[in-house]
Parts: structure tokens; sequence; C-alpha cells
């Protein structure tokens, strides 16, 4: 019996990475390949959805484990690709760090990166906007000879969990949308 076996850790986060790390360590004799990079631009619908709830997963465990507040860590950051990617590259990073097969150290490093992480976040969420109970899109300035950007309204959000859901739905349609419109222009007419 562990030490670990005498408690449950609340708010426990096990990415389907770590999951399959576990049943390696087992000695199944599967292969197991390092967590890649996330290319928001590249991936599929199907990658995207699975992508996003992985994301969103670790986020409410980091905010919880660190008590990061809304101005760092708002609850509607998945509507601000300048957080979706800090985040995102910030779980791959610690899906590494963590790693059974890293140097013992790292998770120094990550805890280091991760601080300046914060500093990125905490200026990030001041610029776009977004708050505890509503957000608005980030204002992008228009450069000379760019239109003006359609001016961008609040919107109080009641339920963060139903509103991830529903960005994340529109993003994994927009992306089969773009997914059937190329292989539809594979079929000769």
């Amino acid at each position: 019996m562990t030490r670990e076996d005498d408690f449950e850790v609340p708010g426990a986060y096990e990415p389907e990475y770590e999951a399959s790390a576990a049943a390696d360590l087992q000695g199944d004799g599967s292969a197991m390949e390092p967590p890649r990079p996330v290319n928001w631009n590249l991936l599929t619908s199907t990658d995207a959805r699975f992508e996003w709830n992985e994301l969103d997963a670790w986020v409410k465990w980091l905010r919880e484990t660190y008590a990061l507040g809304p101005t760092t860590l708002p609850p509607f950051w998945h509507r601000h690709w300048e957080l979706v990617w800090e985040l995102s590259a910030l779980h791959l990073h610690w899906l590494c760090a963590y790693d059974p097969q890293q140097h013992g150290s790292a998770p120094l490093g990550w805890h280091r990166d991760f601080h300046d992480a914060c500093v990125r976040l905490r200026n990030w969420t001041a610029d776009c906007g977004t708050k505890l109970d509503r957000d608005r899109p980030t204002r992008v300035a228009a450069w000379p000879g760019e239109p003006l950007p359609d001016s961008a309204t609040e919107v109080v959000i009641r339920d963060r969990d139903a509103d991830f859901a529903a960005y994340v739905d529109a993003d994994v349609a927009r992306r089969r949308a773009l997914e059937d419109a190329f292989i539809a222009s594979l079929v000769p007419a």
C-alpha cells in the first residue's frame, strides 16, 4: 500500500496521455508517443472536440490547484484565441514536465515558466476585456487601409459550462463544414 492510497486527490486531472502512459508502464507492449503541440489552425473537427475538452479539463484543474482568479484565468478564456494558445502551450509543457520519463527537475522548469505565463495571461485578460460574468470579443485595431471593426458589445453569460459547450459545438461545426466543402471539391461535377 502506498501513501497515495490513503487519500483521494480532489480535482485530480488525468489526461488521455497519462492514462495511456500508465498502461505502458504496466507493460502492455504498446508504443507510446510523447504529446505533441496542438496547432489549433489545423485540427480536424474530431480532433478539435477532443483537444477542447482535454484543455478545458486541465484549465479547470489548474484554476482550482493554483487558486487562479479571473484576472489571470477568466472563465471565458475559450472565447479568446490569445488565451487558448497560451493555455494550450502551458498544458503541453505541463504534460511533458510531469511525464514519467522526464528528468526530476522538469517540474521546477514548468513552475518557472508558469509564473511567466501568468504575467502574460493577466495582460491578455486585461486587454481582451473578459470578466467573471460577462465577455466581449477582443478588440483588434484596424491598420491603415483596413475597414474599421464592428464595435464589440459585452454579453452577460450565466452558465460558463453551457457557454463552453456551445462554443465548442460551433467551432466543431465550422471545421466540419470546411472539411465537407474540401471533400466536395474533390468530387468531379
